[in-house]
Formats: structure tokens, C-alpha cells, sequence
């Protein structure tokens, strides 16, 4: 079964940091395109992040030079590393991956950034 689950999301305070992990079963990351998206309250779902097969990233404006994402090859595992977390960070934050002919999503792993 193809599979995409999300993790490590939670409550943290303004400033603050927290790392995502999107875990794969019966495909292989590295072999595709994968993006982050996130969806607030009362907001259509964004894509936030890519990390193409050859490693190359690419962040949208929102959140470049604060967000990071990775990939371990050996662990099938995508991340998210989130640092200097504002309040409109909050949201439910999804990988994906086009995985023919699926539009293969996650669950989703909520965050939520308050004090």
C-alpha cells in the first residue's frame, strides 16, 4: 500500500521551532517530486516547499530562510525543519507527491503557534 503519514507537528510558542516528518511506504521519495503544503484556519491548502528527486529545494516567500526541507534516503523520510515559528504559521501542514495516477496526500499534522 502507497503511503504518505505525517508527524511532529504540536503547540509552540512564537520564535520557536519544530521538525516535520513525512514517512513513506511502497514508494520510494527519492525518485520523486515531494512538496509541503499547509492549510490555515479559513484558507485554501498552499504549497509551501518542494524537494525534487535531485535534492534541489525550492520555499515559497512566506517562509524562506526560516523553513527547511530534507530528505533521508535511507530512513524513506521527508522533513520539514521549522524555526522562527510565527502565529500565522498555525495550520495543518501536508506532504504530497504526484504518484501516478494518484495525487497522493497525507493526513496531515497540526500546528499551532501561540503563546
Amino acid at each position: 500500500q502507497v503511503q504518505l503519514v505525517e508527524s511532529g507537528g504540536g503547540l509552540v510558542e512564537p520564535g520557536g521551532s519544530l521538525r516535520l516528518s513525512c514517512a513513506a511506504s511502497g514508494i520510494m521519495l527519492k525518485s520523486y517530486t515531494m512538496h509541503w503544503y499547509r492549510q490555515g484556519p479559513g484558507t485554501q491548502r498552499e504549497l509551501i516547499a518542494n524537494i525534487f528527486s535531485d535534492g534541489v529545494s525550492y520555499y515559497d516567500d512566506s517562509v524562506k530562510g526560516r523553513f527547511t526541507v530534507s530528505r533521508d534516503d535511507v530512513k524513506n523520510t521527508m522533513y520539514l525543519q521549522m524555526n522562527s515559528l510565527k502565529p500565522e504559521d498555525t495550520a495543518v501542514y501536508y506532504c504530497n507527491t504526484v504518484y501516478k495516477p494518484q495525487n497522493l496526500w497525507g493526513q496531515g499534522t497540526q500546528v499551532t503557534v501561540s503563546s
